[in-house]
């Protein structure tokens, strides 16, 4: 069973290939990292008619096969995504994720301001079910789950953070944010209100993936955040790169 559907964001996207291509930040033989917009889920479910998989034809560019996910994000959150272009890609990459060697870092908004600059959450997380569908718990007996975070700007009981998960469990950055005292705003089943006005306020930033083959380079890219994390982000003090039409 999945979670209930966040509310405000059950929106079909219909993209067409322009949109997708759109969303593209980086692309070599191997790999395309995608800009996944908040609110998609990547995989098809009961509560996902429209999701990622269906527009990934539109990223074959010729190759007899279209790109596929070589990780995963939940619906909610937006930003970097790892796809793989081919077998031996995805091979790579999946013993990249097992071995924890793909960088990831996460920008966050929080209700509430944590206790300090930066730190370490290590809080196991397991699954439990009911009638409504299932959760996840920081519990001791679950399984391991790390998450490095810093604080990066705050202003009038918000935080603004950067995390850095060790380990790459379900709900991972939610719980632990939670865990600290400080749930990410929009969170409709970690946070303070189950109907939160806005949407999850959790984005994939970064991703550092280290060559794939002899004679690569480690790829770095960022995705920027998106619109509805944007006021939020600067009133705690992000600042907007200048565009080439508001720096003449």
């Amino acid at each position: 069973m999945m979670p209930p559907q966040a509310p405000g964001v059950r929106s079909v996207f219909a993209m067409t290939p322009d949109e997708i291509h759109s969303r593209i930040l980086y692309k070599d033989q191997d790999i395309i990292v995608l800009d996944k917009p908040a609110g998609l889920a990547v995989h098809a479910g009961p509560n996902s008619p429209d999701h990622l998989e269906l527009y990934l034809p539109a990223l074959s560019f010729g190759w007899a096969k279209p790109p596929r996910l070589a990780h995963r994000l939940d619906r909610d959150t937006s930003g970097c995504l790892i796809l793989g272009r081919h077998d031996k890609a995805i091979s790579r990459l999946g013993k990249m994720f097992m071995a924890h060697r793909v960088g990831k870092a996460y920008w966050g908004v929080t209700v509430g301001v944590p206790e300090g600059r930066e730190g370490t959450v290590d809080q196991p997380l397991a699954k439990i079910t009911g009638k409504g569908g299932w959760r996840m718990i920081c519990d001791p007996t679950g399984q391991s789950a790390v998450t490095h975070w810093r604080l990066l700007g705050q202003d009038d009981g918000m935080g603004w953070v950067e995390c850095e998960p060790r380990t790459g469990r379900t709900h991972q950055i939610r719980l632990h944010m939670k865990a600290l005292g400080c749930p990410l705003r929009g969170d409709p089943y970690y946070g303070p209100d189950p109907n939160p006005p806005c949407q999850l306020h959790l984005h994939s930033r970064k991703v550092v993936i280290p060559a794939l083959s002899a004679g690569k380079e480690t790829i770095t890219v960022e995705a920027p955040p998106p619109a509805h994390m944007r006021d939020a982000l600067a009133a705690c003090g992000w600042h907007a790169p200048l565009t080439a039409s508001t720096a003449d």
